[in-house]
């Protein structure tokens, strides 16, 4: 996801110089050998802008919002399977649990007494499994929200970089006029 990320202010400042300067194959190579969702959307755009038969506001608008959702599910893609980690780690822990308790049970039954030296195996496989579950269902939590976090300010830098490409378009297009 670091790959993704770019200074969005600085790249659609120089892809607006290149296109007020009218060089906007220039501003598609610069796109091009850009990395992430935000160069995707400006190529996107700057193709439009190119374009003789596309390159109406309205059409580059439709572009850029579809390009931003494609963009966008791409960044979310695998982070439903985070959360069916996390949603499972506590059952596998139960799960433990009470694999562990009727350890313990059939241990007692075999022994036909309930001393605690006869508990203590199943009761302990109980115990370490209940532990393991929460401390990864923990660790996928804080690592899903890190993730989500990271997820959600390229979406802002994307929508940012949206916005500015329309207004470059816009000004592009009344400088032709």
């Amino acid at each position: 996801m670091s790959l993704a990320q770019i200074n969005t202010r600085k790249f659609c400042a120089e892809l607006a110089s290149l296109v007020a300067a009218g060089k906007i194959e220039q501003a598609i190579a610069k796109t091009k050998a850009t990395r992430g969702p935000v160069a995707q959307i400006s190529r996107k755009a700057m193709e439009c802008l190119n374009s003789t038969d596309q390159n109406d506001i309205a059409t580059i608008e439709r572009t850029i919002n579809m390009e931003a959702e494609v963009q966008g599910s791409y960044l979310e893609e695998n982070c439903s399977w985070i959360t069916l980690f996390i949603a499972m780690a506590p059952s596998l822990g139960f799960l433990g649990t009470v694999i562990g308790m009727v350890m313990a049970f059939d241990k007692i039954q075999k022994a036909g007494d309930i001393s605690p030296t006869v508990v203590a195996g199943g009761m302990k496989v109980a115990l370490i499994t209940t532990i393991f579950g929460i401390v990864v269902a923990l660790i996928l939590q804080v690592f899903y929200n890190f993730i989500l976090s990271r997820v959600e300010a390229l979406t802002g830098n994307m929508e940012e970089a949206a916005q500015e490409l329309l207004v470059m378009c816009v000004r592009s297009d009344k400088s032709k006029k």
